[in-house]
């Protein structure tokens, strides 16, 4: 009897092609206005407003090493839930919603060091394609001192955010 295909949802970073399971993503849009958070961790772009809840957008470019770029028509915004916690991941483009099945996945090679060894669930190989597939705990995964820090500076945005929202009569 074989495994059932897992969903995933595809996107790019710098050319390579990732993914993450459907069932993390709770939706997808287009990267809009990002309020920077002041003394957050450099792949923290800062917040945004997103279906009326203030969540923080980590820039995955910066997150993975590698250099930033402009936004374009193409950047969007992957919103993904993690036990408790939701976030917004800044891609260079998504699009694509692929199943996967459970035998074109490998593990991460022994090979991978350090940040992408960290990073990775597996790697999957569809058509002479290659793809890899997040850990997005692990890609959401910062300090505790930097995350109590983070949480409280939006704590005072996603205010602000709100009071601009909701002026007083």
């Amino acid at each position: 009897m074989t495994e059932r295909q897992a969903p995933f949802i595809l996107f790019q970073i710098a050319d390579t092609t990732y993914a993450v399971h459907s069932e993390a993503v709770q939706q997808m849009e287009m990267v809009e206005h990002i309020t920077p958070v002041p003394n957050a961790p450099p792949f923290v772009e800062g917040v945004v407003l997103s279906r009326g809840q203030v969540i923080p957008a980590i820039n995955l470019r910066t997150r993975f090493g590698l250099e930033k770029k402009p936004y374009d028509l193409r950047t969007r915004l992957i919103v993904v839930r993690s036990g408790e916690r939701t976030v917004g991941l800044i891609v260079d483009s998504a699009r694509e919603f692929l199943a996967i099945p459970p035998e074109a996945i490998q593990p991460p090679p022994d090979t991978a060091s350090g940040m992408s060894e960290r990073y990775l669930e597996g790697i999957a190989i569809l058509d002479k394609r290659l793809i890899l597939i997040l850990n997005v705990d692990a890609v959401l995964s910062i300090a505790p001192s930097e995350e109590l820090h983070l949480a409280e500076a939006i704590a005072e945005v996603k205010d602000a955010l709100l009071a601009e929202e909701n002026p007083p009569a």
